[in-house]
């Protein structure tokens, strides 16, 4: 591989126009363009939540990519793509759904505020089927740009589930924190075993029964190639991991995000992870 980054996938927790204008939309949304503007060929997609309107934003299935089922705690769960365009951008946008665990209204959490029980199964689901859909694609990334907590067991699974893959390997993961990760919310005991696929093992995952948000966060890291942090309101711990880690990380910048220029500084560093 040479020195330039020349594909770049984008696996966004949150989308703008398909979900409302927020600080992590946003960005899923500009930063995907911005890249494609600066001659990168690129791809993007998030979970297919059910607060989405499908007949608004015209999502359609897509029958080719769809049919496989993934298992998750011995259960098989149907994964099925859909996809949508950003036609202003000419961003074609590919959604993960499975009626188990993408169909509810909310995001993350009940209208009281409660942590979804099964959010760690959705992640993993998420994770899975964003990396087997690209396997069906065959389309081969540079750069696995992963932004939001939902994203967060891409990482693990990159590096140790499809490390062998010829689709992946040589991608390099890039990890945007931003203050959505649910620091005080916990998964159920067995996360950590659900968590297992492949050649994983208990070591690889470090952590056991009382998981949360922040170890889900720190497992990414310790699979990443490069973190930016992408949010002045990162956790300060969780900040301090990213410092200690000694991965090439690039500090929150507020006037990149005012006058644009931080998509140049993203470009520059996908292209310093691959020298």
């Amino acid at each position: 591989m040479g020195d330039s980054a020349k594909k770049i996938l984008f696996v966004n927790a949150e989308m703008y126009p398909f979900l409302p204008e927020t600080r992590i939309s946003s960005v899923c949304r500009e930063l995907p363009q911005g890249i494609q503007e600066r001659h990168r060929e690129i791809r993007a997609f998030m979970p297919r939540y059910g607060c989405i309107n499908e007949r608004k934003n015209q999502l359609h299935e897509v029958i080719r990519l769809s049919g496989m089922n993934i298992i998750i705690a011995d259960v098989d769960r149907p994964l099925v793509i859909k996809v949508a365009s950003i036609s202003s951008a000419r961003i074609q946008v590919y959604f993960i759904d499975n009626e188990d665990y993408f169909r509810r209204k909310q995001l993350y959490a009940d209208d009281n505020g409660k942590f979804f029980a099964d959010n760690g199964e959705r992640a993993i689901f998420f994770a899975r089927g964003v990396l087997e859909t690209v396997k069906k694609l065959r389309w081969a990334p540079d750069v696995i740009h992963c932004s939001g907590w939902i994203t967060h067991v891409l990482p693990l699974y990159l590096k140790k589930a499809y490390k062998d893959d010829p689709i992946f390997s040589n991608s390099k993961v890039v990890l945007s924190l931003f203050d959505d990760t649910p620091v005080d919310s916990r998964f159920p005991e067995d996360f950590a075993r659900s968590l297992l696929l492949g050649a994983i093992k208990p070591e690889d995952i470090g952590f056991g029964e009382k998981a949360g948000g922040m170890e889900l966060a720190k497992l990414a890291v310790q699979y990443s190639d490069g973190v930016i942090l992408a949010d002045e309101n990162v956790d300060p711990a969780l900040v301090q991991h990213c410092r200690q880690s000694g991965l090439p990380l690039l500090d929150y910048e507020a006037k990149s995000f005012a006058d644009g220029s931080y998509m140049d500084r993203y470009n520059a560093f996908y292209d310093n992870l691959l020298r």
